[in-house]
């Protein structure tokens, strides 16, 4: 990385239902600030300089962009894998997948 550009950091919140929302975003100090935050309650750190870059275009409170849905949730399955985690299914979910359609 260039010791002049500046170190970004964003960080996204996913409830289970709905797109991932941008909940911070911030450069330098701000980005540090960030970053300890996720390291001090555990939260893993995906480390991509582009990915930052556009999803730092947005506003805070904006769901991602339904064209970086497979993206975001290949990192999002990726960090609860380390966590030991796997994603909620409703019981009508996996109900209606289980069940042979006629």
């Amino acid at each position: 990385m260039n010791p002049n550009t500046p170190r970004q950091a964003i960080a996204l919140n996913y409830d289970g239902h709905q797109a991932p929302v941008l909940t911070a975003k911030g450069d330098d100090q701000l980005a540090e600030a960030i970053l300890a935050i996720a390291r001090d309650y555990e939260v893993p750190i995906y480390e991509n300089a582009e990915l930052v870059k556009l999803l730092a275009r947005m506003e805070l409170g904006d769901r991602i962009p339904e064209a970086m849905y497979r993206t975001i949730a290949e990192i999002i399955a990726f960090a609860w894998h380390l966590k030991g985690k796997a994603p909620q299914v409703e019981a009508a979910e996996l109900e209606r997948d289980i069940t042979p359609h006629r």
